[in-house]
């Protein structure tokens, strides 16, 4: 029987629970309300519907693809919308049928939102669903606001339980981990393998350190940051160079395996060429939709391209990583800033002059 105690909407009866006030009370969102202009603006408390549960957010990073895509010249970011897809924070209200879940369990979530049903889902392969639709994203055939802001709606079936003694800052990078381990283990990691890493972004710098847990032996990074590049040899890189200043020193005959993390087609042709024959290369980013590609030169050395498309079921995986200290993200977070900072944050990581990595919001700060 439902009843109210002190404001607080409470249902018993193991259908619906929740510990927030009345839906009617505004929420503060972080909303793009047109290319590249954020403001801080109120929208109503959004009620989980059927297999849905409601988040309080703890924390949320801005992604790569939140900023490349913020003038919608990606058109995945098409305004008005509330971006964030790499969350944490706690359950507050649970829709009808979510079983296995509780109001105040810890929790993150992946960011693709999948079917269950369809031959990839059946297959394990839910980042191919035929029905995927993505938290924070918009486009021309689905809307789904995302987790800038004190309160996000998300699917029971994309959720996962923050272990114990993890910190909400730390299971905020779940999904972006999640991404590296998928990449890496689609490339099969032989132990002691040699392997070259091509951007050390937050992405590249996480995938370093799956390379090297999947048994890499020596680890190569080339950015055009010194900083990242020394935060690179920190986390498991043994060597580093500047692309464009330093000449790359690789093992005699080319390296085992490379990873193109930056998605641009002179980071792509470093990848390839600096492969032995019968080497192999995981394509991580995809900031352009076409690129130059040198054909012969992959057909006659055999190389073996794999893509590899955010994550299917390792964002269980990359909390225990995390909570083993497999990985190490805490030195991968550059800000812990309001949602009202968030319009110059964003300005700051386009011109990409600090070096910044990962910023991350706290919308109840």
């Amino acid at each position: 029987m439902p009843f109210s105690f002190l404001g607080f909407d409470v249902q018993c009866g193991g259908l619906r629970l929740s510990l927030i006030a009345a839906t009617k009370v505004p929420v503060k969102v972080l909303e793009l309300i047109a290319p590249s202009q954020f403001v801080v603006s109120e929208k109503p408390k959004p009620s989980p519907r059927n297999g849905e549960v409601l988040i309080k957010v703890s924390f949320c990073g801005i992604c790569g693809s939140d900023v490349h895509g913020m003038d919608n010249s990606s058109g995945r970011r098409i305004p008005p919308m509330v971006m964030g897809h790499e969350a944490s924070g706690v359950i507050a209200e649970l829709g009808e049928g979510v079983e296995g879940w509780a109001v105040e369990d810890r929790v993150s979530f992946d960011s693709m939102v999948f079917c269950g049903e369809c031959d990839f889902c059946e297959r394990g392969e839910t980042n191919l669903c035929d029905e995927r639709q993505v938290m924070g994203v918009s486009c021309d055939e689905f809307k789904r606001d995302g987790a800038f802001a004190e309160w996000v709606i998300v699917p029971a079936r994309i959720l996962e339980r923050i272990p114990e003694g993890l910190s909400f800052e730390e299971a905020a990078f779940t999904e972006p981990l999640a991404v590296a381990l998928h990449a890496v283990n689609l490339v099969k990691v032989k132990p002691g393998e040699s392997a070259l890493v091509v951007g050390s972004g937050l992405i590249g710098l996480l995938v370093i350190q799956a390379l090297k847990r999947a048994g890499c032996g020596e680890i190569i990074a080339v950015d055009l940051d010194r900083g990242r590049l020394e935060l690179a040899m920190k986390l498991g890189a043994r060597s580093a160079f500047h692309s464009l200043e330093d000449e790359i020193v690789l093992p005699e005959g080319g390296v085992d395996l490379s990873m193109e993390v930056v998605g641009a087609g002179p980071t792509l042709d470093l990848a390839i060429k600096s492969l032995r024959k019968g080497g192999r290369v995981g394509l991580v980013g995809n900031v352009v939709p076409e690129v130059k590609f040198p054909l012969q030169y992959v057909v006659t050395r055999e190389i073996s391209l794999i893509g590899s498309c955010a994550a299917a079921g390792e964002c269980a995986e990359a909390l225990e990583a995390i909570t083993k200290g497999e990985i190490q993200v805490k030195p991968l977070t550059s800000a812990t800033v309001p949602l009202e900072e968030g319009a110059d944050y964003f300005a700051r990581l386009r011109e990409g002059k600090e070096g910044l990595l990962k910023v991350l919001f706290q919308p109840h700060a």
